[in-house]
């Protein structure tokens, strides 16, 4: 069987879920609305977890690497880590992108949204590498459950922050049922900007 491709996993992400509150997709226990997740690397599938199921798989714990525990960390990155020069070398034709590490490709992979959803994007490997060095919290970037999320608007340089996965896949598939035209369209650009508000509100 052959593996997922990124836009594959993406389209899992969008997909219907069972509704919040209903059972851990790892032991089948009632959960709350508001609850974890966990990393499938194998599939690259992301799984609602109950609290003691989220333990089980955080760094050091069981499951020898196939499942991970998504972190909730929101780190804000400062102006270097990425220039308005970088942000333009990656010629992304919006103002949003998420990178992020497979441990599954061995690949840094990137996607920004538009009309047809995620669309991904080609990353250079010399970039990524300079970007790593260019903060120490990126050099400390977890694979497969931590991304780098960057806004850019018009002028400056672009917000950056570390962000768990499932913020990018939430953003995504927000901005996939609101997505008009080349830009987004006014319902889109107002989730967006309530989207970063609630980033650098948890931002440390």
């Amino acid at each position: 069987m052959s593996e997922p491709s990124p836009l594959e996993v993406l389209e899992r992400f969008r997909r219907p879920r069972p509704r919040p509150g209903e059972r851990c997709e790892l032991c089948a226990a009632e959960i709350g609305g508001a609850h974890a997740h966990v990393v499938s690397v194998s599939s690259r599938s992301l799984m609602c977890a109950c609290r003691p199921c989220y333990l089980l798989f955080l760094p050091g714990g069981a499951g020898g690497g196939h499942y991970k525990a998504v972190p909730d960390r929101v780190v804000a990155l400062g102006p270097s880590a990425v220039s308005r020069a970088t942000w333009e070398e990656l010629q992304i034709p919006v103002g949003i992108a998420f990178f992020f590490h497979s441990t599954l490709t061995d690949q840094v992979h990137g996607f920004y949204p538009g009309p047809a959803g995620a669309t991904e994007s080609l990353l250079p490997l010399d970039l990524w590498e300079r970007l790593l060095r260019s903060d120490p919290v990126l050099a400390a970037l977890e694979a497969d459950v931590e991304a780098l999320l960057v806004r850019a608007g018009p002028d400056g340089d672009p917000e950056s922050y570390v962000v768990p996965i499932d913020a990018c896949y939430e953003l995504v598939g927000y901005l996939r049922m609101q997505w008009r035209g080349f830009d987004g369209g006014s319902e889109a650009r107002r989730t967006i900007d309530e989207f970063f508000a609630g980033v650098a509100q948890r931002a440390r």
